[in-house]
Formats: C-alpha cells, structure tokens, sequence
C-alpha cells in the first residue's frame, strides 16, 4: 500500500470533499441513520461496588440487552492510561517513513502491523481510519517487530497498561461466568484461559471534511472474545440498539467493554456481541484503543455444555478460533 492510500494522507489534502470510495451507502451514512434521542443510555457499571451479587446481574443485564457496557471505577491508574494515549498518538503524529517501518508485511495472515485495510469490504468501499496492530499479552505471542521504538516510552507504557489489565480481564470473566450460572473460572478456561491473547488496535481517525457521508469503521461485531476500550474525547462509537444507533457518551477514564462473538457463542447467545460502528469528526482526529481478548488459535470454542439442555440446545458451531477468524475476515459464512 503506497503512503497516499493512507488516509492520514489523504485527509491533510481534502477540503471539503472526500474520495468516493470513502462514501458510505445511504442506509449506512450517519447522517442520515444516527439516532439523537438520548434514551438509549449505554449501561454503565461500578466495578467498585462490594455486592457481587449485584454487580453480576448488572453485567449480566447489560450483556444481554446491549452486548456493550462502560465500567468505572476498575483501578487502573489515571495516569497508565493517559500514557498509552500519549504515546499512541506520537506514533501516528510521526513522518510517514517512521510508519512505514511497522507496515503489515504484504501477503501477511496476521493483521499485526501499521496499516488502513483489515477485513474485506463490500463494493470496495473504505474506512476512513489508519491502524497498528499488535499483540501485549502473553509474553510468549509478543513480536516486537511491530512495536515502535519512537516514541522512546512507548514499549513501557505499553507494558504497563498490559499489566494493569489482567485484573479488569479477571473480574469482568468472573462475573459473566456467574452470570451464566457456572462456577467463576468456568467462562475464562472456556475461551483460553492463561493463554488468552491480548490484541491491542490503536485507531488513528483524522479529521473528515464529510462526516455524514463516511465511517471510521462499519457495523460489525468484535470476533473477540471480550473487547476493552480506551477512547479519546472525540465523540464517535455508536452502538445498534432496538433498531437504532445510539452514540455511546464519552465519559473520562471509563472503560468500554464490548461482548465479543466467542463469549456470545459460549453462552448460547444468552450473551449479545455487540453490533457497532465508528463516525468521525470534520474537525478533530478520533483514537481509540481496543484490547481485543482472544482464545489461542488452536483453541476449539463452541456452546459450554452446562446451560445445554433440550430446551436450550446449542445454536452455534463449535471450530477451532483460527477458523473462525478467516471466516470472519474473509466474508465466509459460519
């Protein structure tokens, strides 16, 4: 992909018009879809609160309703998170050759790397958002390759919100397993266990001259298992609710989480992956930094058993996590 393809690139030139492969379908533009009613309110969780009890059946209710939900309160510093959104938007704020070096390999099956296409699109239309791709956790799926050195602190403050992480994974794992009825470790060896991968995304959205007309990212559903994300303050992701897209409020150091396809194929669908999508902003570049939770590659996930019975039966396949993916990036129905 040459650097003009780029749409950091193509956004410093634009003016008042954008490419039109960058133009969305009408029953997709956001002008023209966005619901401005505010009663659709994203839930938005405590994780402080000392009721287990209800904390699970807070969680347990958002997830079902609307697949997504904010936490606050989950003990990750401050002062972690402004650091990674710091160095993350140094790195995009860099001369494009320094980019270039983290690029996605060409003929690549990862999607590790800097770059602006991910999965395919239909009719050739576009996203208007660059990304790099890389995974934080477990040590062992680490490759540094696609880690950037400038900024100088990036890799720590990496690091360190990575460790921060494990705790806000643990909890959130915990009180949907309960919620299912199952014992607390239940849902987290389902999906991976220790070996869960942590596959962070760092969206670098620039300014669009036609915010009605484009999208950061489609409608799609996270093929993760759960998905925990940092914005900045420009507002932008919006989430399908009973028929509707609702913007999803900024609110300072909240964490979003979105139910991702293999805890909603684990629970039977008791679960909902949430659908959503990404608008963008005339005048301010929108980032966000999602931690896609994902089982291993060779990890098999179907339906846990246990809620099985005959009047739930399984309603989804069981295949290996890899499988799933190339599926999902390849538009091959499942």
């Amino acid at each position: 992909m040459t650097d003009q393809e780029r749409v950091q690139a193509i956004s410093s030139v634009s003016t008042d018009t954008i490419p039109p492969e960058f133009i969305r379908p009408e029953t997709e533009q956001p002008g023209l879809t966005t619901f401005e009613d505010r009663a659709g309110e994203v839930p938005v969780v405590d994780f402080s609160n000392p009721d287990e009890k209800t904390l699970v059946g807070f969680i347990a209710d958002a997830s079902s309703r609307w697949g997504l939900f904010q936490v606050v309160n989950h003990k990750i510093p401050s002062e972690v998170i402004t650091k990674l959104q710091q160095v993350g938007r140094e790195f995009f704020e860099l001369p494009q050759e320094e980019k270039r070096v983290y690029a996605k390999p060409a003929g690549s099956k990862s999607v590790e790397g800097y770059g602006t296409k991910l999965a395919k699109e239909m009719e050739g239309k576009k996203g208007w958002v660059d990304h790099l791709f890389h995974k934080i956790w477990p040590p062992s799926a680490i490759n540094y390759q696609f880690w950037p050195k400038n900024p100088p602190s990036y890799r720590e403050a990496n690091k360190d919100y990575a460790k921060h992480l494990h705790g806000v994974v643990s909890k959130l794992l915990r009180t949907l397993s309960l919620g299912l009825g199952l014992e607390g470790d239940e849902l987290k060896k389902a999906v991976g266990g220790e070996d869960l991968v942590y596959n962070l995304k760092i969206n670098y959205y620039p300014p669009c001259p036609r915010p009605d007309l484009a999208l950061g990212v489609p409608a799609h559903t996270d093929m993760s298992a759960l998905t925990i994300l940092v914005p900045n303050d420009v507002q932008g992701l919006q989430a399908f609710q009973d028929g509707q897209w609702y913007d999803v409020k900024y609110i300072p150091n909240a964490l979003i989480i979105h139910i991702g396809d293999q805890i909603e194929i684990v629970s039977n669908g008791k679960y909902k992956a949430v659908l959503h999508r990404s608008t963008v902003n005339k005048d301010k570049t929108r980032m966000s930094w999602p931690v896609f939770l994902e089982p291993p590659p060779d990890l098999v996930v179907g339906p846990h058993p246990k809620p099985l019975s005959e009047e739930n039966p399984p309603k989804y396949k069981t295949k290996k996590f890899s499988d799933y993916v190339y599926c999902k990036l390849n538009k091959i129905p499942q």
